[in-house]
């Protein structure tokens, strides 16, 4: 598996802040000693050249792509930027009625210190754009949907755009008896249902449907099969008519497309999110570790066998998982695939295992699955590989079913919250599920996770269905 795309919004997030403390920490650092002391004009003054100077730096343009990746424009625009914000805070001192004899010696200081602070994490910042660029990480790779005129158009406008850091895997359309093996000189490698299976299997940052939407069904279907994969989704053409969730402009090796089916948790989203899951998950193991040693223990004392129970699952982009449970059947009638699910009063359970799963204490070992990065504290619980809803197994019941896997899958989720967890005897619990967790990913925020975590601590993931 090849390593991840670096994410510029969130390298130029980084780069900010740094400019950000480093402003303020140069004036700070200057003001004590050139003065022994920070006078409250002063350092009021130090705050103001601090903020100034992250503006300007960002309306200069430095946080821009093609500044960001190379040196030699992002040290001029760092200079430039500086010499205006000392430019400012000068005549901000004169206006104010400040003497510029006593600040003279520490307004050097300041911006002499700033400057080679600037300068030098840019050099470091090159130097690590350029392991990453020779890592592959900086590259856009993309796949194109549609080999004919459009398609073909687009395939000559990334070639010839000049420096764009895009890697085209290769075509795919529908209509493979029709056409030729290559498309300007990329080889065409199938059809969309091909592409699907390849987004599992290898990396693929885009996919660009280059199709005209006067043939909206065909797009249609497309879209609909491209959304069950966690990739960016763009158009190059007119989407008037089409219903498409959010629609915002992208940009893939300088040539303008509109996003149709965005990345779920892209960015500084999927940050939080990491965040989030490491730090709730390593605080809660804390607090719950007497009550997860009760457990095993009862365990132990309940029927033989070991205390925890491992079960292939699907977890982020259909790839297979194992998540950890407290063992709740007897030893020897365990169903690795979940061939059965479990029913009311079902005989395979033990006595603390019927107690364990009403409250779902059973699932408290999957907060080392969070630990170890395959789950989330929120997310669409993990289902078993041959769990069945009417007789059909999940991705038959629900066509969609499969663009829960977008995200990780969770200890708790939207669906849990309101009820829909325990057996699915119809395919309409099923489809509730899948309805629930797909809202709960086009609308995450942090604060619907928090949501979702107290309304689990306050009994939201027990009920008449947990059994």
């Amino acid at each position: 598996m090849s390593r991840p795309a670096v994410s510029l919004p969130i390298v130029t997030g980084v780069l900010r802040a740094i400019d950000g403390i480093g402003a303020l920490s140069a004036g700070l650092c200057a003001l004590w000693w050139t003065r022994r002391g920070f006078a409250s004009p002063d350092a009021a003054m130090v705050l103001f050249g601090a903020l100034l100077a992250m503006n300007l730096l960002h309306f200069g343009g430095v946080y821009r792509r093609e500044s960001v990746t190379q040196l030699n424009a992002s040290l001029s625009r760092c200079l430039a930027a500086t010499l205006q914000t000392a430019a400012v805070v000068v005549a901000a001192i004169y206006i104010t009625g400040g003497s510029w004899g006593k600040s003279q010696q520490w307004l050097q200081a300041w911006f002499a210190a700033y400057l080679l602070f600037v300068l030098f994490s840019r050099v470091v910042a090159a130097l690590q754009f350029r392991q990453w660029r020779a890592q592959g990480r900086l590259r856009q790779v993309v796949a194109v949907v549609g080999a004919g005129p459009i398609g073909q158009a687009l395939l000559r406008r990334l070639a010839a755009f000049s420096g764009a850091d895009v890697q085209v895997v290769g075509v795919y359309d529908d209509r493979l008896s029709r056409l030729p093996t290559r498309c300007m000189g990329h080889p065409i490698l199938g059809n969309v249902d091909a592409l699907v299976g390849d987004l599992r299997t290898r990396r693929i940052d885009t996919v660009i449907v280059a199709l005209p939407l006067s043939a909206d069904r065909r797009v249609g279907d497309i879209l609909r099969k491209l959304r069950n994969a966690p990739v960016e989704v763009a158009m190059c053409g007119d989407l008037v008519g089409l219903r498409l969730g959010t629609i915002r402009p992208c940009q893939v090796g300088g040539v303008g497309l509109v996003s149709a089916v965005p990345r779920p948790l892209g960015g500084w989203s999927g940050v939080m999110k990491a965040v989030e899951d490491r730090v709730l998950a390593a605080l809660i193991l804390l607090l719950i570790s007497p009550l997860m040693a009760a457990v095993a223990l009862a365990i132990r004392l309940d029927s033989p066998g070991p205390v925890f129970f491992r079960q292939k699952r699907y977890g982020y982009n259909n790839r297979l998982i194992g998540v950890f449970k407290f063992r709740t059947m007897h030893h020897h009638a365990e169903d690795t695939n979940a061939e059965q699910l479990t029913r009311r009063n079902d005989p395979r359970v033990t006595r603390i295992g019927a107690f364990l799963r009403r409250t779902s204490l059973d699932e408290l070992p999957q907060f080392i699955n969070v630990l170890r990065g395959e789950m989330s504290v929120v997310g669409p619980r993990p289902h078993a590989l041959a769990a069945k809803a009417g007789g059909l197994l999940y991705p038959e019941a629900v066509k969609d079913y499969h663009a829960r896997h977008r995200v990780k899958p969770g200890i708790t989720g939207w669906a849990q919250v309101n009820g829909w967890r325990g057996e699915t005897e119809t395919v309409e619990q099923i489809e509730k599920r899948v309805e629930h967790d797909l809202f709960y990913i086009d609308h995450w925020s942090l604060m619907l996770d928090l949501r979702i975590v107290l309304r689990t601590i306050l009994g939201g993931f027990t009920g008449r269905n947990a059994f």
